[in-house]
């Protein structure tokens, strides 16, 4: 586990997810690596056995030409991905980075980080969709599948910038999950340095409330300055209106505990927050 990974794909959060991995990569001391991967579009085109119509050597040339365009999109691609990585490390170097290196892959993101994640520390990605309603469900199908699939944690640029975090919220339920990812936290170097806060909401029985106790312990023992919030209702309600007022934050939390089935007929905390958050996310295993 000695890279950071970080997924860029042009697109409007590329320039964060770049400055975000660098900034992890440094503070882990550890290599960046800048992947794009080529993913094989849908099929555009519907070509019907029309040579009755249009005569058999007609439709032959109609496929040849539709190949053809195939073959020069798919080239044109690979031109744009290359340069989309030479700038990218072009700006993590200029930001002072010099282990940098680029990949380039052809095939799915999910089966490429797969393949990745025995050698990754983290991987960084873009979100491209927010709903402004909790009630909206979508959410960038790549983002989604890639935290379902990897057991490594993901950092995801939500905004289009980047800005250094000053401090992070862990959302917190009090289980033996959020007690594991506090002490991930504890180990780590990367937000080293960061003031905390552990918010639980709802209305936490007793052992919640002495789990709140815990973590806020292992978190100080490993020299971070905590606090801890109790905020009433559900987190998907409450964490991001405390977000919009922590300034320069980071969010903190796990990533999905249950089935993708129960996932469709529950909902998940998880993908709301990832959905809602104006502040980067840090999903931990």
């Amino acid at each position: 586990m000695n890279k950071v990974y970080a997924c860029i794909d042009g697109l409007r959060t590329t320039t964060a997810v770049i400055d975000w991995a660098a900034w992890a990569a440094d503070c882990l001391d550890v290599p960046l690596e800048l992947l794009h991967v080529l993913e094989r579009e849908p099929e555009g085109y519907a070509v019907a056995d029309f040579s009755g119509a249009i005569g058999l050597g007609a439709q032959e040339t109609l496929l040849q030409q539709l190949s053809d365009l195939d073959a020069k999109k798919a080239k044109l691609a690979q031109v744009a991905g290359r340069q989309v990585l030479d700038r990218a490390q072009e700006r993590v170097r200029a930001g002072g980075l010099e282990r940098v290196q680029v990949l380039m892959r052809h095939g799915e993101l999910t089966d490429t980080v797969i393949e990745l994640e025995p050698d990754a520390r983290l991987f960084v990605l873009g979100e491209h969709h927010r709903a402004e309603d909790a009630k909206k469900l979508h959410l960038d199908h790549h983002l989604e599948r890639v935290i379902r699939a990897v057991k490594r944690p993901v950092l995801v640029a939500t905004a289009e910038q980047f800005f250094p975090p000053e401090r992070f919220v862990i959302a917190f339920d009090g289980s033996d999950t959020a007690i594991r990812i506090v002490q991930t936290v504890a180990r780590s170097p990367m937000l080293k340095g960061l003031s905390a806060l552990i918010v639980m909401c709802g209305s936490p029985l007793a052992d919640a409330q002495a789990a709140l106790r815990l973590a806020q312990t292992l978190l100080e023992e490993a020299g971070f300055e905590v606090s801890a919030k109790v905020l009433p209702g559900e987190p998907e309600h409450e964490l991001p209106v405390l977000l919009d007022g922590q300034g320069a934050a980071l969010l903190v939390m796990g990533a999905y505990g249950h089935s993708r089935i129960r996932h469709l007929v529950l909902g998940s905390t998880t993908t709301t927050l990832l959905r809602l958050s104006r502040v980067p996310v840090l999903v931990l295993r």
